[in-house]
């Protein structure tokens, strides 16, 4: 009996994403892996009776999208419960957390979040609107970036929260100017000291449908698989017990958590939780340092204080979550027991005392193979772009974030100022001094759907306001490169590059199909493409082809 594929796909463009960048017309699939890519003559044998045979001209295969920093636990949450990012205004935010709280009438907690600070004042929503729906009951809703929330006065009042209370070191509380009472947003460590101490915790089974419920939502993208960058126990066995189920069917390195009023001390759990969580095609193999904030609410770390908006200079220059040498320290000893280390890094300074951390590391462990990488990346110095490749550090990119949008305009240009603002996501620059790219989304803060995010790697223009400016222009890459970041380029970072990344004979079989070649003379925007089919491992997760 002959051996025919169980999927195959014909007529197609197949973009491999291999590094000589090259094409094919079709691609044949047995069990998890890829058996033939070639041309449609090349695949005809393999098509027997029961091969599920796609022939699908004018659309673009590509390898599964890969995201390198992404949220699904708390996005898929947040769908579960509250989930604002999809909407907008202050108007629009608040029918549907009134809708959600009288739909849900015994919930103790008003949980969820998603807010944009572009739509309030300062980016700084206030706890009488919330006050005015939801009187009776706590309200917490973290904003977009997850670095600020939004709260009603009974949340305040549960956490004993007033206006003797301290902003804690890590973090600050909104103030009314004249009464200097809490207003309603809480920043940083003030949000989360509420949130992990008063907030009620997600059930086991709960924690496992927020994130097979995100796990639908990122394959119908076409991602097939994703770097989570931010593991807690909770979590690690939620997806533990999915993998072992064979629920998961992305494959996911999760990054655990370090907790910053902790120092070296807690790297024993992280051994025992990487013996303890794998399973399947869930790989618990990196650890994830916050360093700072993020410039619109002045936490991310600068060289420099942060300007006033109005041509003058403030006496902060942000917070640092972790000293200069404890990170050093806690850097060294991962990167010697094999540790990838995944850094926020916001601002130039964290950037900088990040990458000093990794040349200490290598100074005493000598050159590993860790692929530790930076996250955000948002203010870089000049002088810091080439130490990514002396060091082997892969720069993970958000780029949806880099374009000129309210929030830009109006919450981080005045205060960075012209120097450090024409310094932000540099993504040109560090492809030209060949650092390793891997693209991810940080969803649910931005958006994720890779072709919007490609778009704005591309072009670096929204692409719901093609007609503005691109910002900084000069630090746009190419289409080829911005497609690689989002598969090559995270694969290596995930340690996956033998098995995944690109389409290939002997590969994993990822696969994402999208309804036109991208790379097509006259094709639309990129943004305006959609993915038709998404497989992992062989598997068809999400198909809108038939």
């Amino acid at each position: 009996m002959a051996n025919f594929a169980d999927v195959v796909i014909t007529g197609a463009d197949v973009w491999c994403g291999d590094a000589s960048r090259s094409w094919a017309k079709a691609v044949a699939i047995q069990g998890d892996r890829i058996v033939r890519v070639g041309t449609d003559d090349d695949v005809r044998d393999l098509i027997g009776p029961s091969t599920d045979h796609r022939h699908l001209p004018g659309r673009m295969v590509t390898p599964g999208f890969q995201d390198a920093h992404i949220h699904p636990p708390f996005g898929g949450r947040n769908r579960l419960n509250i989930f604002l990012n999809d909407i907008e205004g202050r108007e629009n935010y608040l029918s549907a957390i009134r809708a959600y709280a009288d739909a849900n009438p015994d919930a103790e907690w008003i949980i969820g979040g998603g807010w944009a600070m572009e739509y309030f004042p300062g980016g700084t929503p206030r706890k009488e609107d919330l006050d005015a729906i939801v009187p009776d009951r706590p309200v917490f809703l973290f904003n977009r970036d997850v670095h600020g929330a939004w709260v009603n006065s009974r949340a305040l009042e549960i956490a004993g929260i007033d206006r003797t209370t301290p902003d804690p070191s890590d973090g600050r509380i909104e103030r009314d100017p004249e009464t200097g009472e809490p207003s309603g947003t809480l920043h940083e460590g003030a949000a989360y000291s509420l949130n992990d101490t008063f907030v009620p915790l997600p059930s086991a089974d709960e924690w496992q449908r927020a994130i097979l419920n995100a796990q639908e939502f990122l394959h119908a993208f076409g991602i097939t698989a994703w770097q989570d960058a931010w593991v807690t126990p909770d979590t690690l066995a939620a997806y533990r017990a999915l993998a072992s189920s064979g629920q998961l069917t992305a494959r996911v390195v999760g990054a655990l958590w370090w907790e910053r009023s902790q120092g070296v001390e807690q790297i024993p759990n992280f051994v025992e939780q990487r013996a303890t969580g794998a399973a399947g095609s869930f790989h618990p193999t990196t650890v994830k340092i916050m360093t700072d904030g993020v410039v619109e609410n002045y936490t991310g770390a600068l060289l420099q204080p942060y300007c006033d908006g109005c041509g003058g200079h403030t006496d902060n220059s942000g917070l640092a979550f972790i000293e200069p040498d404890v990170l050093a320290a806690a850097v060294t000893e991962l990167d010697r027991l094999d540790f990838q280390v995944h850094m926020h890094t916001i601002g130039d300074r964290a950037v900088r005392v990040a990458l000093d951390a990794v040349q200490a590391a290598r100074s005493i462990n000598g050159a590993r193979d860790n692929r530790h990488h930076l996250a955000h990346i948002q203010v870089v110095q000049p002088s810091d772009i080439p130490r990514f490749r002396e060091l082997d550090v892969a720069a993970n990119c958000q780029p949806y974030w880099a374009q000129m949008e309210p929030q830009m305009a109006e919450l981080t240009m005045p205060f960075l100022g012209e120097d450090r603002g024409a310094m932000q996501y540099p993504f040109g620059d560090l492809l030209r001094h060949g650092t390793v790219l891997a693209m991810g989304s940080d969803w649910s803060v931005t958006t994720a759907n890779v072709l919007e995010e490609i778009e704005v790697a591309v072009n670096r223009v929204d692409p719901d306001n093609r007609h503005n400016a691109p910002f900084l222009p000069e630090q746009r890459i190419g289409l080829h490169d911005a497609l690689s970041a989002f598969t090559a380029g995270t694969a290596y970072v995930n340690h996956d590059e033998t098995d995944s990344g690109s389409i290939r004979e002997g590969l994993r079989a990822d696969l994402a199909i999208i309804d036109h070649n991208l790379f097509a003379a006259g094709a639309p925007p990129i943004a305006d493409a959609s993915v038709e089919l998404t497989m992992a491992s062989g598997r068809i997760v999400h198909d809108r082809t038939k």
